[in-house]
């Protein structure tokens, strides 16, 4: 696969992929209007229609993924639940600006992109791409590894989770699914590397789910509406209100039974550390864990092979669709055998073919097919493809050119129809369309449970007022030595079933303590780690925040280790398990109610 090829293809599985796609523009999948908002259960907060105080048996913060597939469980059923959003149907620069804040880091990462405030969350910048997590059990090699709910026990909610992704029916396994891919991946060591299949889901939960909120008739959905502060009990054992804003001023409070934040893995920590008037360091803080163990899924070039055949590589992990299955691939991962024989961390590696000089008449095509597909003009889609493109002042392959250029365009193309014919052959004899001899080798790497990588709040304040936040990442020498090694095991494994030669990145020899060109892919996990233990977890199994009896934390914040898998998939299968608790938390408290005044 040419990297002008991926620009296509992995765009849609692996949004914000950092290095992967540090030398190309993605085209995201654009965020699609709706008129979900017509229906009086899905409102405009800004209109001020909104009362002073709602009363509710739950209020979600939060319409990404997490926070719809909870909500979803509840369309129908006899509870009042409110789903408070920041965002509108569409995306904007002024609500976009309240993710910005700053990096202190190594390696640098924005919180002002991978992520996007709109109904649908930031899946809507989504590549698709479902796994289970594999390694849930803890490894002795990883300090604060390991789950305290095993695969076995996630099973049925994966199952429901791949419902909600539409890929029902795979075959779910730990770390992967049993359904081979059209095209047989490459026979490995097992000792070494081993294949994982991923399922890509087209699913975008607001889009695709919006119009089931529309239509429901207990769950109001308030768009345009920000959390302030959860206000608690005096004794901080319980929240009593969600204080909520607009950025226009109109303000209300939401009084309900239990209350789930589910805005991701920055913004969760954030909000429990800006909750503080009863609890000065912030709920769920008297550990001083909120916000700590932050993690990403770090990404960065492992080395170039040189072989005159890079298809042998690439081809048998192209996403290829399919009209009447599910658009699966294969990745390559570290097996579990190297990883205790190292005692390293899980990775996985991405070979990519690098073009040598683009035929003239190849050239022309591109940007001809370019030219002839403009692109949208809203503010919403073009900041889309701002946030997941990465910023790196990296130019275009190419410009696509003023429409007034398209009969010189066409000119050039004709002229160069040899070029188009002799990439025709080489694809009809699956080779890629321009010659290729080199192949990068990006990896992507689970990252070690780390304390002191933290997410904090800075003193700088945005647009409603709030502390921004503030983000260290930091790297452990754990870290640094899986770079190496899994550098060391991928370039070699891969170059013999091509032979070809390896030449690892020079960055791995360092010790870690330069900048790191590593960048993040916009999973960010851990910040409100799940254990049962409060002085080492924030929530619990159950993700109930430690020490407040009503409050839960639905996302990637609470993984307590990272693994190599796309979060997404899990996410949803923990959100629909806390959605089965709350209702059963919601019907005892209603029987109590009853009794109570039965009595």
């Amino acid at each position: 696969m040419s990297w002008h090829t991926f620009n296509k293809r992995q765009a849609r599985r692996d949004a914000v992929t950092g290095g992967a796609m540090a030398a190309i523009p993605q085209r995201p999948r654009l965020i699609q209007k709706t008129n979900f908002q017509d229906n009086h259960l899905i409102s405009d907060f800004r209109a001020g229609a909104c009362p002073q105080q709602v009363d509710a048996d739950l209020c979600i913060v939060g319409a990404g993924a997490a926070g719809l597939a909870i909500a979803r469980e509840f369309i129908g059923t006899t509870q009042q639940v409110y789903v408070i959003e920041s965002g509108g149907m569409e995306a904007t620069e002024r609500n976009q600006a309240l993710y910005e804040g700053m990096s202190i880091g190594n390696p640098t990462l924005d919180p002002a992109t991978g992520r996007i405030r709109v109904f649908g969350g930031s899946c809507s910048l989504w590549g698709g791409g479902c796994v289970p997590v594999e390694g849930m059990d803890a490894r002795d090699w990883m300090t604060h590894s390991g789950w305290p709910v095993s695969h076995d026990e996630l099973q049925p909610y994966y199952l429901r989770a791949c419902a909600f992704c539409g890929i029902e029916g795979a075959d779910l396994i730990e770390g992967g699914f049993r359904n081979q891919p059209k095209i047989p991946p490459l026979p490995f060591d097992p000792d070494v590397l081993t294949n994982h299949t991923c399922m890509v889901s087209s699913v975008q939960p607001g889009t695709t789910y919006g119009g089931q909120f529309g239509q429901s008739t207990n769950v109001h959905v308030l768009l345009h509406a920000n959390l302030l502060e959860l206000e608690a009990s005096a004794d901080g054992s319980s929240v009593i209100a969600a204080r909520i804003t607009s950025l226009d001023g109109q303000t209300t409070r939401i009084h309900a039974r239990q209350y789930v934040l589910a805005c991701g893995g920055i913004e969760n920590a954030r909000l429990l550390l800006l909750s503080d008037s009863v609890v000065p360091s912030g709920l769920g803080n008297q550990n001083d864990l909120v916000g700590r163990y932050f993690m990403d899924h770090p990404s960065g070039k492992l080395g170039t092979i040189r072989t005159d055949t890079p298809e042998t590589l690439t081809r048998p992990y192209n996403w290829i669709p399919s009209s009447s299955d599910v658009p699966s691939h294969p990745e390559i991962c570290l097996s579990p055998q190297a990883q205790r024989k190292h005692r390293v961390l899980a990775a996985r590696v991405r070979a990519f073919a690098v073009e040598e000089t683009v035929p003239s008449g190849i050239q022309a095509l591109r940007e001809f097919r370019a030219a002839l597909k403009p692109e949208p003009r809203d503010e919403s889609a073009e900041l889309a493809r701002r946030l997941s493109t990465r910023n790196n002042g990296e130019q275009p392959i190419f410009r696509p050119p003023p429409s007034h250029g398209l009969p010189r365009l066409a000119l050039r193309t004709a002229r160069g129809s040899a070029d188009i014919v002799t990439a025709l052959l080489r694809k009809m004899a699956r080779r890629s369309t321009v010659a290729s001899t080199r192949v990068d080798l990006i990896g992507f790497f689970e990252q070690a449970p780390n304390p002191d990588s933290r997410i904090t709040l800075s003193d700088e304040l945005d647009a409603l007022g709030q502390r921004k936040v503030c983000v260290d990442w930091q790297l452990t020498e754990l870290d640094h030595r899986t770079h190496r090694t899994a550098a060391a095991l991928f370039g070699e494994e891969l170059a013999k079933v091509c032979d070809g030669v390896f030449t690892m990145e020079p960055w791995l020899e360092g010790d870690g303590s330069q900048p790191s060109p590593l960048a993040g892919t916009a999973h960010h996990l851990g910040t409100t780690r799940m254990d049962d233990d409060p002085k080492c977890g924030v929530v619990d199994r159950h993700c109930r925040v430690h020490g407040v009896d009503n409050l839960h934390i639905a996302g990637s914040s609470v993984f307590p280790a990272a693994g190599w898998a796309f979060p997404t998939l899990t996410i949803v299968a923990l959100a629909i398990r806390l959605a089965e608790r709350l209702q059963g938390a919601l019907a005892t408290s209603a029987q109590a109610e009853r009794a109570k005044v039965n009595a």
